[in-house]
């Protein structure tokens, strides 16, 4: 596995919440039940699955 340094993970961990803040600000715009709505709802959880696993590996440091 790739090692990165605690200040790449930040950096990453950052972005990722910035990603999320911004998708969810766009979610209520959707339509319910929408293909885009249903993407969306899919990328945030996988985005907030990244940002876990990030911030257990920097607990690890």
């Amino acid at each position: 596995m790739t090692e990165y340094t605690k200040e790449e993970l930040e950096e990453a961990l950052r972005s990722i919440d910035s990603t999320i803040s911004k998708c969810e600000k766009a979610l209520p715009k959707l339509k319910d039940n929408s293909a885009q709505q249903t993407l969306l709802l899919l990328r945030i959880k996988a985005l907030n699955i990244s940002a876990d696993l990030i911030k257990r590996e920097l607990q690890q440091l």
